[in-house]
């Protein structure tokens, strides 16, 4: 659905405008996520990304999230609030309360670096239990591996 949208946006704006090529430069991601744990934590490091390539000084300032919608209360028909968004307040005036107060600080250190790496690499995000069952459900392996060779590795060769 993502990449139909995008190829029809793309030739609009291009038709539009007279020009050509793509617009933007990844692919769409997606990747598994522990939502008790990580899911708001996303959504916090997704709308502070403006703010951290210096395009607004605050989320609120960038038209292109949800931000307006979750911390502000903006109407917004695309918009389906999330089961843990809902579980911030009874009221929206609460939810968006303790949503603005999710961005007092920047997501940084280890959550940070753990964010970049799951998505970079299709891993999944979340604690170890929770990785342990999606690879047991998946077959697959859905964690970092060590860089480098295996300890030993010479010797491993020498016996063949």
């Amino acid at each position: 659905m993502m990449q139909s949208a995008g190829r029809r946006y793309v030739q609009y704006f291009n038709r539009s405008y007279k020009r050509s090529g793509t617009l933007w430069e990844g692919r769409f991601r997606s990747y598994l996520v522990q939502e008790e744990t990580y899911l708001l934590q996303l959504y916090r490091y997704i709308e502070l990304n403006p703010v951290r390539a210096g395009m607004v000084d605050n989320p609120a300032d960038y038209s292109w999230s949800s931000y307006q919608s979750n911390g502000l209360g903006k109407r917004a028909r695309l918009l389906t609030p999330h089961p843990l968004y809902l579980k911030l307040g009874k009221t929206g005036e609460e939810r968006q309360s303790h949503y603005r107060e999710l961005f007092r600080y920047q997501v940084e250190g280890k959550l940070l670096d753990d964010i970049r790496k799951t998505a970079n690499k299709g891993l999944v995000l979340g604690n170890e239990r929770f990785v342990e069952e999606a690879e047991a459900l998946t077959g697959q392996r859905l964690r970092a591996g060590q860089r480098g060779r295996r300890v030993g590795w010479r010797k491993m060769g020498d016996l063949v």
